[in-house]
This record gives structure tokens, C-alpha cells and sequence, in this order.
């Protein structure tokens, strides 16, 4: 399979292991319940076969040493008044007491051996069954029997059989054959029995452990997909609720807490519904009447301006008070249409009808255009105007009137409230945006300022006297104009240090933005700044 089917089967299962709560609850479920199925599993697994070769080892001692005596005693009635005995007959007498003594399944091998470095006159002849493989009986245990006499010892050994080798046990202990000397007699026990009664104990063991874990599993199933469902159901209606759809509501059967959750969920989207409808009923009228009045003033406006014009080419004529009277309404009738003209097109915003016409623009030449138009107005309060351009990819498909407009208006904030200091713009850019940052040195605006300071007809100091006029709407426009191209409009300002304002845009079209090539507030120059001048061919 190639790589990238195996990592995107990962991001599948990634996925669904995020998305999904019920196969995260029966995922953890069944692998806890495994651990402590398997943990109880191999404890009685354990027991089992302890007390199963316990029990096997405890029958297996007795008959061992009920056979010894059984020979012993066989020996020792069979020496004779002379003090003579037929060893060899006896032998034989002794392999059917042994085999007699032995009643256990698998009991049926013995061996019995001379213990090694003894010198008697008579010397009896070794005697085992006949399938018996001698190796078996280790030499460890041969010198544990014949070091310990009148002790049984047992060891556990392979023992070969038709299908592999067979678990088995071998039981030694030790005896005295008159004028023969110690012989030792071994019983080999064959315990396929128990490991097979064993077998089969772990084997259901295992098969009750799997079903145990499966029923588990399954209940758990069951019990999350009763409990989540009513739960994904009101998900699902909440993002349709968040998509706009407000007729959506979860339905609700019975009388349980889910019942009573959707319930209340119901009447609170009944309840946003109806807020909603009503709160977008007086936006339309909020719309239509400033839409309205904007329009309707124009006429009037009209009138006053053509009349204002002329009692203003006529100020000459007329006394002191009277001809500042005719320059006082020109002033206002200027504001007033400044004024009607943001109106109107903070009604197009909130009606949705803007629509956005880019071309390929260098956004220094345009800065450098904004700069020239402030210029007077600049060196009337004292303020030197300075551009920071270091170079990059410059152009950006943008609407240059809108952006203009932008600049104009953090460009006329800046001479309202730089205090006559240096006014620096700094422009760059990289691959994916373009920046830029009108930075004063005034007197700056505090937290409850900055958190306003895009709102609607709000003046950090409406009491400051302005030179470039001011409704209350320029940022606000300047943000709708921002947002419309796909970039952003932040501020960083602290009072008594100025304020800077960035505009940070995607190069191209329908691009999002995720870094601005200007820091906030912009890095100073290391080389001293340059005054802009009409005649600046900076690209």
C-alpha cells in the first residue's frame, strides 16, 4: 500500500477519533474492561493450574511412599532364618507391589537404581518399565534422594510422548535391600490429564473473557448511542440555528432529562428567534431611514450650498461679522456633505450592495499621493512627514480610491493628534500581504479608548479642536473597507507615547491574510529617516 493511503487512512481514523465521542467512550471502555478482564483471566488461569499440579504432586508423594513401604516391608519379610534372600525374586515380587500401589492416571513407570558407590556382597539387578526413557530422572534429583534418605522428593520433567512431549512428574525416594545394599525407586508420572484439564479451563477462560469484553462493548454502545443521540440531534440544530435556519427546533419525546434539556433548548431558540427577527426588522429600518434621510438631504443641501456659495463670493461686500458668518457656512456645508457622503456609504455597507473593483496598484506611489494631498495641512501644525520603504513586492490587487481613503483618514487622525511631531508611514510587504502603518508621536489613547476606537460616530476627544473635519465614522469606513479587500485594520497606542495604526492587505484577491510584513508598533530604522519630498522615485 503507498504511503500516502496509509497517512490518509491515520487522518481518517484521527478524525473520527476526535469527532466521535461514542467511539471514544466504548474505545475506552472496552480497552479497560480488556485490561481487567485479562488481569482476573490470568489470575484464576494461575490459581487453577497451581492447585491442579498441587493436587496432582500431593497424590503422586503419597503413593510414592506408599509404595517404598510396601517394598521395604516386601524386602525385609523376605530374608530367611539363615539371614539369606533371593533378591532377584523378590524384585520381581516388588514391581507388582509397586505397580499395585500406584492408582493414579499416568502412574504407571518406575524405575528402581542402585545408589552409586556402594560395594556389597550381593548385588541386585536395576529394574525399569519397559517404555521408560531413564533420563528423565536427573542427576540433581538422584543425589538429592540418595543424600536424604527417609525423604520423598518430586521434580517436574518433559516426558516424550506420542505427540510431543508430554509434562510430567517424577517422585523419588529410597529403600534398603538386605545384603544388597540402598536402592533408590523412582515413579514417573505422566500429568497430560492436567495439563489438558488445564487447557481446557484457559480455553473458556478465553472464549468467556472475549464474550465478557464483547457484551461489554456492545451495552456500552447501546447506552452511549441512547445518551449522545438526543445530544447530536441538538448539535445538528444548533448549527443549523447558526447557519440562519431559526425554524429548526429538536424534537422531544417523554418526560426524562433529555426530554426537559429539549425542552429548554426550544424555547431558547424560540426566544432568539423572535429577538433576532425583531433586532433585523429595525436594522432594515434603521437602514432604510439613513439610506432615506442621506438622500432626501441632498436636495435641500443642494440649495444651501448654491446659496452659500453665493453670500461666499460676496463676503467682500458685506461687514466684518457678516462675511465670517458667509465662511462659517460654507465650512459646515462642506462637513455637512462630508458627513451625508459617509452616511450613504455606511448605508451601501450594511446593506450588503458594495461591491469591490481591483487593479494591480503600488501602494507607495499611492502612500506617496496621500502624503502630498496632507502636506499643507501637515506643515500648518508642524508636523514633518516621513516615509519608510524599504523595497519588496509592492503591488496588490486593490481598490485604490477605497485605500486612499483609508490613508487619508489615519493620515488626518495623525495630524489631529501628533502634537506637531513627526508623522512616520512605513510600508512593506512579502509574498502573500501588504502593510501599511501610519505611526504619530501624541498623545496617544489608553485601553477603555482603544477598545472603542473603531465604533461608530465615537472621538477619542470630541472637545479637540479638528482640522480635517470628523463624523465619527472614518474608521469604522476605513475597517468595512479593510475587511471588504480580506485584510485588517490594528492599532497599538499608549497615551503620552502616540499611536500607530496598520492596514495590513492580501496581495492578491481572494487570498486571506495570516502575518503582516510590519511589525506593531513598526521597528525604527537603523539609518536616519528621510523627509519625503515631491520628487521621490522610490519603487
Amino acid at each position: 500500500m503507498p504511503p500516502y493511503t496509509w497517512r490518509s487512512l491515520v487522518r481518517r481514523a484521527r478524525h473520527l477519533w476526535r469527532s466521535s465521542l461514542q467511539l471514544r467512550t466504548v474505545a475506552i471502555t472496552v480497552f479497560l474492561s480488556t485490561i481487567a478482564v485479562t488481569i482476573i483471566s490470568g489470575y484464576m488461569s494461575l490459581s487453577i493450574a497451581t492447585n491442579l499440579y498441587d493436587a496432582r504432586k500431593t497424590q503422586a508423594i503419597a503413593e510414592a511412599q506408599q509404595a517404598t513401604v510396601s517394598t521395604q516391608e516386601l524386602f525385609d519379610h523376605s530374608v530367611s532364618s539363615d539371614g539369606t534372600i533371593d533378591v532377584e525374586s523378590v524384585s520381581e515380587t516388588a514391581q507388582r507391589t509397586i505397580l499395585a500401589s500406584t492408582s493414579s492416571p499416568g502412574g504407571t513407570q518406575f524405575a528402581i537404581l542402585r545408589t552409586p558407590g556402594q560395594s556389597t556382597s550381593v548385588t541386585m539387578t536395576p529394574r525399569t518399565t519397559r517404555e521408560l526413557d531413564v533420563t528423565v530422572i536427573t542427576d540433581d534429583l538422584r543425589d538429592q534422594v540418595s543424600t536424604n534418605s527417609g525423604t520423598i522428593f518430586a521434580q517436574a520433567v518433559a516426558i516424550a510422548g506420542e505427540e510431543g512431549a508430554d509434562p510430567g512428574l517424577v517422585v523419588g525416594s529410597v529403600f534398603e535391600v538386605p545384603t544388597a545394599g540402598q536402592y533408590e525407586l523412582y515413579l514417573i508420572y505422566n500429568v497430560r490429564d492436567v495439563q489438558q484439564t488445564l487447557d481446557f479451563v484457559q480455553q473458556t477462560l478465553i472464549i468467556g473473557s472475549l464474550l465478557l469484553v464483547a457484551t461489554i462493548g456492545l451495552v456500552t454502545f447501546l447506552v452511549t448511542r441512547l445518551a449522545i443521540n438526543p445530544v447530536r440531534v441538538a448539535a445538528e440544530t444548533a448549527e443549523k440555528l447558526a447557519d440562519g435556519q431559526l425554524e429548526e427546533r429538536i424534537p422531544v419525546k417523554g418526560e426524562d432529562v433529555i426530554a426537559t434539556l429539549g425542552r429548554s433548548f426550544n424555547r431558547m431558540a424560540d426566544s432568539l428567534q423572535r429577538q433576532i427577527t425583531q433586532l433585523a426588522a429595525l436594522s432594515r429600518v434603521q437602514q432604510r431611514f439613513v439610506s432615506d434621510v442621506s438622500h432626501e438631504l441632498r436636495t435641500p443641501l443642494t440649495t444651501i450650498r448654491l446659496a452659500g456659495d453665493v453670500l461666499y463670493e460676496q463676503r467682500d461686500q458685506f461687514s466684518p461679522t457678516t462675511a465670517r458668518t458667509a465662511e462659517l457656512l460654507r465650512t459646515q456645508v462642506d462637513r455637512f456633505e462630508v458627513m451625508l457622503a459617509d452616511l450613504l456609504e455606511m448605508s451601501r455597507y450594511d446593506a450588503g450592495a458594495v461591491e469591490l473593483d481591483t487593479e494591480p496598484t503600488n501602494l507607495v506611489r499611492l502612500v506617496e499621493e496621500s502624503l502630498e494631498a496632507i502636506r499643507p495641512l501637515a506643515i500648518e501644525k508642524g508636523s514633518e512627514l516621513r516615509l519608510v520603504a524599504p523595497g519588496g513586492y509592492f503591488e496588490a490587487d486593490v481598490e485604490s480610491r477605497r485605500i486612499r481613503r483609508i490613508l487619508q483618514n489615519l493620515l488626518g487622525n495623525a495630524v489631529d493628534h501628533g502634537e506637531g511631531r513627526p508623522i512616520v508611514v512605513y510600508v512593506d510587504s512579502n509574498r502573500d500581504a501588504v502593510a501599511i502603518a501610519v505611526r504619530d508621536y501624541g498623545v496617544g489613547m489608553d485601553d477603555a479608548q482603544l477598545e472603542r476606537v473603531f465604533d461608530r460616530f465615537w472621538r477619542a476627544d470630541p472637545s479637540r479642536q479638528r482640522s480635517t473635519g470628523g463624523t465619527g465614522l472614518g474608521l469604522a469606513i476605513a475597517t468595512e473597507d479593510a475587511q471588504l479587500h480580506g485584510g485588517n485594520i490594528d492599532v497599538w497606542s499608549v497615551p503620552g507615547e502616540g499611536t500607530c495604526f496598520r492596514l495590513t492587505l492580501p496581495r492578491e484577491g481572494g487570498s486571506s491574510v495570516e502575518n503582516s510584513p510590519i511589525d506593531l508598533p513598526p521597528v525604527d530604522p537603523d539609518e536616519p529617516l528621510l523627509e519625503l519630498s515631491g520628487g521621490d522615485d522610490r519603487a
